[in-house]
């Protein structure tokens, strides 16, 4: 299950904080262009339905939205995770860090919510932190995080952002194919720091 985390509404899209609907969106099309859907498509699911979800039954792996809005994230994300049975390291979280350099992207194991508040959801919901993230760096603020968050991209950095989410979206296709969190870590770090 990959949960890319974002606020629901049109005035939400393309801000910094949305990037990880971005990234979940693009895998989707990636995936053979699966579409969003309101929670019905997963048959016998009862739990919260504040959320959109894809499934690729082929490759047995559900996309979800939360659409709980980005501090309450958890109460989407953990009912799901527990009806499908998903493994806490079968569970990866696509989201937005301030602390990370622009266009960086970083995948871990496991870990806190570095003051992330839609992670903190999820690790209160979920009651762990042993399931794998990956932090797609949006820059610090040069003003107030909470703005900074909520703005949209300006023309280049949004160029600049539309390859990272390629290059996010290939390394979790990786991750779908092969299975290995270690692997996809040392083949996509590397890569990624190149430029560094």
């Amino acid at each position: 299950m990959i949960v890319g985390l974002g606020n629901p509404g049109d005035e939400y899209l393309g801000t910094r904080h949305n990037v990880g609907f971005e990234v979940v969106e693009a895998l989707a099309s990636e995936l053979g262009g699966l579409l969003f859907e309101h929670p019905r498509v997963l048959e016998g699911y009862t739990g919260p339905r504040k959320l959109t979800v894809a499934r690729d039954t082929r490759r047995d792996v559900l996309l979800l939205e939360p659409m709980t809005f980005m501090n309450l994230s958890g109460q989407a994300v953990a009912p799901v995770a527990r009806w499908a049975g998903v493994a806490p390291e079968d569970l990866m979280i696509v989201y937005d860090d301030i602390d990370l350099p622009f266009g960086k992207l970083r995948i871990r194991p496991h870990g806190g919510s570095g003051g992330h508040n839609g992670m903190r959801s999820i690790l209160e919901c979920l009651g762990t932190d042993r399931f794998p993230r990956m932090r797609v760096g949006i820059g610090r603020p040069r003003t107030d995080a909470a703005r900074h968050v909520l703005d949209r991209f300006d023309r280049r950095e949004r160029e600049e952002m539309d390859v990272v989410v390629a290059e996010a979206t290939e390394a979790l296709v990786f991750w779908l194919s092969e299975g290995n969190l270690e692997e996809c870590m040392t083949r996509f770090h590397s890569r990624w720091n190149e430029a560094d």
